[in-house]
């Protein structure tokens, strides 16, 4: 992995096409919420469906309700792609890389694989603006977060970002009570839409 993907740095804003066949940058599909971004081999290794079926039955419920988002970039075709997506049950965005362009940006070449040429494998979870808050290499699928060491690393980033994180913060009553929104994730945009 590239030496300045490392928690605090910022990760590219790749633009690729999704399952539907349409371009997505990660920053759109990021908005203003945290993200889990997994790089996976393909839709032929056991190792991404037993991590991503893990990922669709634990965690895609809980990042629905908790403003978290999630993506998947593989280096899978665009039919293959919708295969695997569909066969792990997963309901958040695909991306497809069969030109292998954050393999070779981000310099994870799984050199041990040349009859596949897949990424090795990694997981991130980005906070805001893509900036890296964790990173696991998981070549080894002992390697891989599972869905409760996401949560973990969910908890810290959510509460770094959101100011209303804690309601009994000193001033947060005080600015609510007054009208004033911007410290409180959802109500600031409402605020600001009643306002234009």
């Amino acid at each position: 992995m590239r030496s300045d993907i490392v928690p605090g740095g910022i990760f590219p804003d790749f633009a690729l096409p999704d399952h539907t066949d349409t371009v997505r940058t990660l920053s759109e599909l990021q908005g203003r919420d945290p993200l889990v971004l997994t790089l996976a081999r393909g839709h032929y290794c056991p190792k991404e469906h037993q991590q991503h079926r893990e990922m669709a039955e634990v965690l895609q419920p809980k990042a629905a309700v908790a403003y978290t988002q999630m993506a998947t970039i593989s280096t899978d075709e665009h039919h293959t792609l919708q295969e695997f997506r569909l066969s792990v049950g997963a309901q958040w965005t695909f991306l497809s890389d069969p030109g292998r362009i954050v393999q070779r940006e981000l310099d994870i070449q799984e050199y041990t694989d040349p009859e596949h040429d897949p990424m090795i494998p990694h997981t991130l979870v980005l906070k805001p603006g893509l900036v890296v808050h964790s990173v696991y290499n998981g070549y080894w699928f002992w390697g891989r977060p599972s869905a409760y060491d996401l949560w973990r690393d969910l908890r810290e980033a959510t509460r770094e970002i959101r100011p209303d994180w804690d309601l009994d913060s000193p001033g947060l009553r005080e600015a609510w009570d007054s009208g004033d929104r911007s410290s409180f994730h959802g109500w600031d945009r409402r605020a600001a839409e009643l306002q234009a």
